[in-house]
């Protein structure tokens, strides 16, 4: 099978895969590996195949990995980048708001009752403080957030 792209559309298509590439390789557990380089390989081939194209500044040799991969330059302007990035804040922000109101949910109504609730009736309770943490990230940051050592006094 053979596909035609214009250069611009094969940049796209660069952007793409570097993005899935870059998901994929989130996944650190065994059967995520294999996927991964799955899709690693995939990667290479749209890179070798741009590398003949006009977009053969986009892409360098990796000597390491032994494969090809985007410049630093490409990939620090690139738009996969940017939703790559967004990706990670939004997953970091709401990991964060979910554990610690979960936390605060089992301090309130006590391990036992905690785990005789639905996963359900586990996130309808918890939502309150899920609201809560939400409003105090969304004005202030990690700013309020910091370390208390439980030999310490605070």
């Amino acid at each position: 099978m053979h596909l035609r792209f214009s250069d611009e559309e094969l940049a796209t298509l660069v952007e793409m895969v570097s993005l899935a590439t870059e998901m994929a390789n989130l996944n650190p557990n065994d059967e995520g590996q294999a996927g991964y380089q799955r899709f690693e390989s995939i990667e290479n081939k749209v890179l070798e195949a741009a590398k003949s194209t006009g977009l053969a500044g986009i892409v360098e040799y990796d000597m390491e990995r032994g494969k090809n991969r985007v410049t630093e330059e490409f990939q620090d302007k690139a738009y996969f980048q940017k939703c790559f990035n967004e990706v990670r804040n939004a997953v970091f922000w709401e990991e964060l708001m979910i554990r610690l109101a979960e936390r605060d949910l089992i301090r309130e109504i006590g391990p036992a009752a905690h785990g005789a609730l639905s996963e359900e009736e586990q996130r309808e309770k918890a939502a309150p403080f899920e609201k809560r943490y939400w409003a105090k990230f969304q004005k202030d940051g990690t700013d309020p957030l910091f370390w208390i050592d439980h030999n310490e006094d605070a």
